[in-house]
């Protein structure tokens, strides 16, 4: 047996199921209409000569036979299945002996116009509506040639009340575009924003990575002919990095085709892909390992101990006790420390800098990366010769976490980048 609950009976039904039931009610009150029912001293309508004898019957039931087939049509063919209905309609009026087409027989067609409203384009939809009234107006007047007696406020209710249902489907079909609209653009900012997360975390490792072998195989090149010892130890230093460069874009890439990960993570509350299993890397003796897989503050003496390997000598400040901080703001927190350093190796020509973690406010955790200004003799990649975003993607990360963030010059020369990040109650000195 199923576990699954059936859909409820209003949602499993078809609209061609609606239409067939619609005009079924509409005969049962038709017949109703014509018997003096309990407490009545007389029947609403007199019942047609016509009614009663076999042609009579014969015509409801050929109208009865031409709804059932529009109805049957609603689905896939829902103009054609309009005209049927149409038909039926006034097929049925014959026999009654009515002087304007009841409201009863045109209960079918009130839901054949809202579902061609809701499924159909507008101007279809415009087309089904004048179809109907046509309808209604041609049975007067076909009555008023002939010289009888036509029931005008009678039709034009039931002229109302049809376009009533029509523009029920109209507000239907704008509800289900506009639905469509915002799951389409829904969609959309979530592929950008796992774009945007994708290349902020690219930018953070890869970036680094590549600054530190783009310094490593600089210094080799210098002394490779006068100290082979320190060219063949940055040959070493510039083959781990690779390497950790090479499996941080495997688990990456293994992370993007898992096929049950979800439509679109949040950029900082989802797993970062850099937490992931990964295949072993051989490191070569004597150099140094890989990051540890949880990045965060916790990593940052192996920060400071792979970029000064790199020649640029990193000094790391604790301040205050440290707090266990929610893994979302302590990963973004060492990434902003990340790409502040390798700024500095690539572009400030400074052969050292400061990394401070301040923990005193209860309610922020502050990071600052600041150098003193490039050193004589060092080389740094020209002015423009960086892509522009390790600023950008550092000030998003900030602002996704409602933090504050800073970047520019020091008094008295070098750079200074800052970050204050919010920590949710709970999280800061109040809690330790």
């Amino acid at each position: 047996m199923s576990a699954t609950p059936s859909a409820p009976f209003l949602k499993r039904a078809t609209p061609g199921g609606w239409a067939a039931l619609a005009w079924l009610a509409g005969l049962l009150f038709t017949g109703l209409l014509r018997l003096r029912l309990p407490g009545q001293s007389a029947a609403d309508v007199m019942p047609g000569v016509i009614l009663l004898r076999w042609d009579g019957v014969t015509m409801l039931l050929v109208a009865t036979g031409l709804a059932l087939r529009g109805s049957a049509l609603l689905t896939r063919r829902p103009a054609a299945a309009l005209r049927f209905l149409l038909v039926a309609a006034v097929v049925a009026c014959t026999p009654l002996g009515v002087d304007a087409i009841p409201f009863a027989q045109y209960l079918a067609v009130d839901v054949a116009l809202y579902v061609i409203a809701v499924v159909r384009p507008p101007r279809e939809a415009v087309r089904a509506l004048l179809l109907a009234l046509g309808v209604l107006a041609g049975y007067l007047a076909v009555r008023l040639l002939r010289g009888w007696t036509v029931g005008t406020t009678t039709e034009l209710a039931v002229a109302l009340i049809a376009v009533v249902a029509w523009l029920l489907g109209r507000s239907e079909h704008q509800s289900r575009t506009y639905a469509e609209r915002s799951r389409a653009q829904a969609a959309a900012q979530a592929v950008t924003a796992e774009r945007l997360r994708i290349a902020r975390e690219m930018h953070d490792t890869v970036a680094h990575s590549i600054g530190i072998v783009a310094l490593q195989a600089g210094a080799a090149r210098r002394v490779i002919d006068t100290q082979p010892e320190g060219a063949r130890q940055a040959l070493a230093e510039i083959e781990t990095a690779s390497r950790e460069t090479l499996a941080g874009l495997r688990r990456m890439l293994g992370a993007l085709r898992t096929e049950e990960a979800p439509a679109a993570p949040d950029p900082y509350t989802a797993p970062d892909p850099y937490t992931a299993p990964a295949e072993t890397t051989p490191v070569l003796p004597g150099t140094a390992s890989a990051l540890p897989e949880m990045s965060g503050l916790s990593a940052l003496d192996r920060l400071a101990e792979v970029t000064g390997a790199a020649g640029v000598r990193v000094t790391v400040r604790r301040i205050g006790a440290p707090c266990r901080l929610p893994p979302d703001i302590d990963l973004s927190a060492f990434r902003l420390v990340q790409e502040s350093v390798t700024n500095v190796v690539r572009h400030s020509g400074a052969d050292t800098c400061t990394v401070t973690v301040d923990h005193r406010d209860p309610v922020v955790v502050a990071v600052t990366v600041e150098d003193r200004g490039p050193t004589a003799g060092r080389e740094r990649e020209r002015p423009g010769g960086g892509s522009g975003y390790g600023l950008a993607g550092m000030r998003e990360r900030v602002a996704l976490l409602h933090g504050e963030f800073t970047a520019g010059p020091r008094p008295g020369g070098g750079f200074r980048v800052t970050a204050r990040l919010p920590l949710p109650t709970g999280t800061g000195a109040a809690a330790r």
